[in-house]
């Protein structure tokens, strides 16, 4: 079996194949297959199953290259990229690979959806209960990203609504005040980040953590966004946020319908973004759960049991 894959230009495969096709080498023995240039196309030749692989994982290591920047697609890259690939992963373009060996692998169908989602749409809505994994999922595959270049930062945004976004009574400095709001976003981090990586990605504004105030009036270029608790956006603020996203930038929006806490008579600015944005090109809806929970085994029935109670604030 032969497929094709097209390149931007010959530049590209000269970083893919390597010094002296010495990243060719690796890619045929680990891939099983054999890889040729053609023109600007890449042509895959061998087992169907082995070709369809082959392809879905070319195109992973296609995207962490910058042809601005030959140095920065080593040999420990390609391998950071093929971390995990094995015998009987067929199904690893769904698993999020962390360079440095930490592979997140999708625990429920609707899991499968939304990372899908996340590799091919630029904007991704991921609505379900919590334990569903969806901010969990989304700081995976932005971490990813970074660690392969192909974004330059992170931006975690998160609505304090609890304060009605009015901090002064918390004590210490702002960042002091915004990060009980924040903590869940630092929690994912902090396992997918060793503590020194983390640092330098703070101090040298990689990673950004903000309250969603302070995403007025930006500009978001090369850059993996992401709202979290976003059912407690109004659609004003949800406006806002989506408008910030700029070139070679992604963003995905999560959130949980049945926890809204703004206040009696706001409206949601998920639940308004749904009505207006499905069906348009580049952006996905995925609706996650109790059935994809991945928390203690009680709070899938905790879950249904307040979906079915209409006397819960």
């Amino acid at each position: 079996m032969k497929e094709r894959i097209e390149i931007e230009s010959r530049d590209v495969a000269l970083i893919l194949f390597g010094p002296n096709d010495s990243h060719l080498r690796i890619l045929r023995k680990k891939l099983k297959v054999k890889i040729i240039l053609k023109g600007n196309c890449l042509i895959i030749d061998g087992d169907e199953e082995n070709v369809s692989f082959a392809i879905a994982t070319l195109k992973t290591i296609l995207d962490a290259i910058d042809v601005t920047d030959e140095k920065g697609f080593d040999h420990d890259k390609l391998q950071w990229l093929l971390a995990g690939v094995g015998e009987n992963e067929k199904s690893s373009p769904l698993n999020i690979i962390i360079p440095g060996g930490k592979k997140i692998e999708p625990k429920s169908k609707g899991q499968e959806k939304y990372i899908k989602a996340m590799r091919n749409s630029d904007l991704v809505f991921g609505v379900g209960p919590a334990g569903t994994g969806k901010t969990y999922l989304a700081v995976a595959c932005a971490v990813e990203a970074l660690k392969l270049g192909r974004v330059k930062r992170i931006i975690l945004a998160r609505p304090a609504v609890e304060a009605g976004e009015r901090l002064g009574f918390l004590p210490g400095d702002m960042q002091d005040k915004v990060n009980p709001y924040l903590r869940p976003l630092y929690d994912a981090l902090d396992d997918m980040l060793t503590r020194g990586e983390k640092a330098q990605y703070f101090e040298t504004n990689v990673i950004e953590v903000a309250p969603l105030a302070f995403m007025r009036g930006r500009t978001l270029s090369k850059s993996f966004v992401i709202l979290d608790e976003a059912q407690n956006t109004t659609p004003g603020q949800m406006k806002m946020f989506l408008t910030r996203l700029g070139a070679d930038s992604q963003a995905i929006v999560t959130g949980d319908i049945t926890q809204i806490d703004l206040d009696e008579g706001k409206n949601s600015g998920l639940i308004h973004a749904e009505k207006i944005l499905t069906g348009i090109n580049g952006i996905s809806f995925v609706k996650l759960t109790e059935i994809d929970v991945v928390r203690h085994r009680l709070v899938k029935s905790i879950i249904k049991a307040y979906s079915l109670d209409n006397n819960c604030d």
